[in-house]
């Protein structure tokens, strides 16, 4: 799939969309980011852990084999995407978010092992 737009609006776009995930929770409910409400987490069982991280290890797999198809376009955008994650002006860098940059890469040369 090859981008069809050259729309000088998807910069903004995707900055936009990038920068609601800077604080590691860019899926909170608009409403609470907006009154700074804090929304109270329960701890994740044993069990909940482990069928994530086998959701998330799928995800990577599926990941990787749409990228092995994927246009020289489309994985410069995935390298770039990379890129944009940093945090907003005044506040240092999360390891967390550093090492989701690297692994986006990772997956993106990853996926040059299945390229045809």
């Amino acid at each position: 799939m090859s981008r069809q737009s050259s729309d000088p609006d998807d910069f903004t776009q995707r900055q936009r969309a990038l920068s609601r995930w800077d604080n590691e929770g860019g899926a909170a409910p608009r409403a609470s980011i907006l009154t700074g409400e804090q929304i109270s987490i329960p701890e994740m069982t044993n069990a909940e852990l482990v069928a994530l991280h086998v959701r998330v290890i799928a995800l990577e797999n599926l990941l990787i084999s749409l990228l092995a198809t994927a246009s020289d376009e489309q994985l410069n955008l995935a390298r770039e995407m990379a890129g944009f994650i940093s945090p907003r002006p005044g506040f240092t860098h999360h390891p967390l978010t550093v090492h989701a940059a690297a692994h986006m890469i990772d997956l993106v040369e990853r996926s040059a092992h299945f390229r045809t």
